[in-house]
């Protein structure tokens, strides 16, 4: 049992909305803010709040613009947020395999 380190998780991304973001991130080029709302099924505050934690960590860009005078939020994983889950599911992987 020498790879059950938990501590070698990234602390950014263990927190359930942000690993949740994360997941939807990485399987689409990028997604709107209501699209992450609806998907992860959080309010707006605790959603923007999350994203923020993961933009301040260079993990994924957020683009805000006005799309027919309605303001669109557009969110995109970069490539290091990429490697760093990449990284932590590796490291999951390894604290519970056999």
């Amino acid at each position: 049992m020498n790879d059950f380190d938990y501590q070698q998780l990234d602390e950014v991304i263990h927190s359930r909305i942000r690993l949740a973001i994360m997941a939807v991130l990485i399987s689409v080029d990028e997604a709107e803010f209501t699209f992450l709302r609806e998907r992860i099924g959080a309010t707006d505050g605790n959603l923007s709040v999350h994203l923020k934690k993961l933009e301040e960590a260079e993990y994924v860009t957020v683009t805000k613009q006005f799309v027919a005078k309605k303001p669109v939020t557009t969110c995109k994983l970069s490539k290091k947020g990429r490697k760093a889950f990449e990284l932590y599911i590796d490291r999951l992987e390894a604290m519970v395999r056999p």
